[in-house]
């Protein structure tokens, strides 16, 4: 069995213990711009359309059903607060792509791709022109990415890529001794800041005369349709399911996810030395090609967010608060990115922390209705929704009204993934699947007999 570079040059363990030593077990981003407080639900209340969720898929419903009809009543309800879960602890790429990569759209709905690809580039540029519209203040830059190869086989995969480098190109961008090669990407890629991206929607949406309630988990989806929480319940024209990675409210879900957990951790703000020392002036999102791969980012007052690798899954899909102290994937992270810039050892870790990826086992998200076309859902974006959750909430305001439009006619759209098996075969097969990723990293990508099986059915588990 081969080793990766991160076995190779791994730092010392002093040096990882003391970059960690300081750091705070939470999100840097909902510490750094907190959202203000809101009421939770109270008694009886009516709407035109009730969004569950208030995170970006929910927060985008809103506001866009609102653009579309300023007279609608729209009253969103959110489990804990807005932005939250996942919209508050992801690493901020809002990429264009909607079927996680074109690979992967393009193994499973080819005669789509092209108009997908295209789909994809136009919701990112709209959602740029939301930002601009409302100044909303985001941090938002449009850096695009680049991907790198940090191990030999690597490199022949970014070989036919357009915006092929090779490593001496790759590191006159940011300059990593990992780096063999590398694939720019300058349009298809955004950087944001996550909170500040939820708390601004937010605002947006209050301002266009949307009720948010926070505090208020939703506990039954009645017929009507109604929407309960302990104290309260709003009867609907219509509602919109945004519950990302948390239990469904309809039965026919309940198996179409599973959560895992990923794991990130942020500096504190690099010196102007140590910025020269690894350049990066282009600022773009980096991601490498490991099946076990790391993306990582500048923000706007230059701390380095490094994240992934870790995909834990915890058998029957329970999501412990205790699940995000994990301190061999944080120990792990700081070894890497230490590994991946050697020249900023002594750096420190301000922030450590976990958030749940809704995981589909076609690796994007899906949509649909029910209950007569009186519910909408969009779900399982498999840790790529900055961007998508608004076009998955175009879809689901479009089934809602019943329009027949250019989205509602996809094939992506009208199919649905297939399940993962109950437990304990689902513990049993994710297991087997994650290890079998991690070794075919230390066999130069090649893939077992169960990864083959599993690419030939158009399934897996990623995160």
């Amino acid at each position: 069995m081969g080793t990766t570079v991160f076995e190779r040059d791994r730092p010392s363990a002093d040096a990882v213990r003391a970059m960690l030593a300081s750091s705070r077990l939470a999100p840097f981003w909902t510490d750094d711009a907190p959202g203000p407080e809101r009421p939770a639900l109270a008694g009886s209340h009516r709407a035109d359309l009730v969004v569950v969720g208030g995170g970006y898929s929910g927060l985008w419903t809103a506001v866009m059903a609102k653009e579309r009809d300023p007279d609608l009543d729209v009253v969103i309800l959110e489990a804990r607060r807005v932005g939250w879960a996942a919209s508050g602890r992801n690493g901020g790429f809002c990429e264009a792509s909607l079927t996680h990569g074109r690979e992967n759209g393009e193994s499973r709905w080819p005669e789509e791709i092209d108009r997908l690809d295209q789909l994809g580039l136009e919701n990112l540029d709209q959602i740029e022109a939301t930002v601009a519209r409302y100044g909303m203040d985001v941090d938002w830059q449009r850096t695009g990415a680049l991907a790198v190869a940090v191990e030999p086989h690597q490199v022949d995969w970014l070989r036919d890529d357009e915006g092929f480098l090779d490593a001496a190109g790759t590191r006159a961008l940011v300059d990593s001794p990992t780096y063999l090669a590398g694939s720019l990407s300058p349009d298809d890629t955004a950087l944001v800041h996550p909170a500040k991206l939820a708390r601004e929607l937010a605002r947006v949406a209050e301002e266009l005369g949307v009720r948010i309630f926070e505090r208020s988990p939703v506990t039954a989806l009645e017929d009507g349709p109604a929407v309960r929480t302990g104290d309260g319940v709003v009867a609907a024209r219509k509602v919109a399911l945004a519950t990302n990675v948390f239990p469904s409210l309809l039965k026919r879900n309940r198996l179409m996810t599973v959560p895992v957990f990923d794991y990130s951790l942020m500096t504190e703000p690099l010196t102007a030395a140590q910025l020269g020392a690894i350049g990066w002036e282009g600022r773009q999102g980096v991601a490498d090609l490991g099946n076990q791969f790391h993306y990582y980012r500048l923000t706007a007052d230059d701390r380095l967010l490094f994240g992934g690798y870790d995909a834990i899954y915890h058998a029957g899909g329970r999501l412990k608060a205790a699940y995000q102290d994990r301190s061999e994937s944080y120990e792990r992270l700081a070894s890497h990115l230490l590994t991946t810039f050697p020249q900023l050892e002594g750096i420190e870790a301000t922030h450590r922390w976990a958030g749940a990826i809704d995981t589909s086992t076609r690796f994007c998200a899906f949509f649909g209705s029910a209950r007569g076309g009186d519910v909408a859902y969009s779900v399982g974006f498999t840790g790529l929704g900055v961007g998508a959750t608004r076009f998955g909430a175009n879809v689901m305001l479009d089934l809602l009204t019943g329009e027949d439009t250019e989205r509602t006619r996809l094939r992506m759209v009208r199919e649905r993934p297939l399940p993962f098996p109950p437990e304990p075969l689902a513990s049993i097969g994710i297991n087997a699947t994650r290890w079998s990723l991690d070794r075919a990293d230390h066999h130069e990508g090649r893939r077992n007999l169960l990864l083959r099986t599993l690419d030939r059915l158009g399934l897996g588990f990623d995160s």
